[in-house]
């Protein structure tokens, strides 16, 4: 295993969500075509695309989340940007903190403050 590479979120209207995405990420994609859009947050790839004719439920199993500094800032940031909560920030022992939204999409967004935690090479 080399670690996560992708998180993808499955959208009912793209260009509406390579926008939204634009402004919660702080950065434009690096691959914009119909059936995907790509962007690189900090070397780990955020994919959205599509749904297609028939919508599918959206599940609670699988939670990816995303790195920040300030868990409580990025939180507000979001909900400020029309996302909703999924769950408040949390204390989850020690500095560890996590949380998460539901963008406009429902698709759910975890963020983690995990001063804990270092990239390895």
């Amino acid at each position: 295993m080399l670690g996560l590479r992708t998180t993808a979120y499955i959208v009912k209207d793209l260009p509406q969500a390579k926008a939204w995405y634009t402004k919660a990420f702080k950065t434009e994609p690096y691959f914009d075509e119909s059936f995907y859009v790509g962007f690189n947050i900090q070397g780990y790839e955020l994919g959205l695309m599509p749904e297609g004719e028939e919508a599918k439920p959206k599940g609670e199993n699988v939670l990816s989340y995303w790195g920040v500094e300030d868990i409580q800032e990025e939180f507000n940031r979001l909900l400020e940007l029309g996302a909703t909560i999924h769950e408040e920030p949390t204390n989850v022992g020690g500095e560890l903190m996590v949380c998460s939204v539901k963008d406009p999409w429902n698709n759910i967004i975890g963020l983690i403050y995990n001063p804990y935690f270092k990239l390895t090479e």
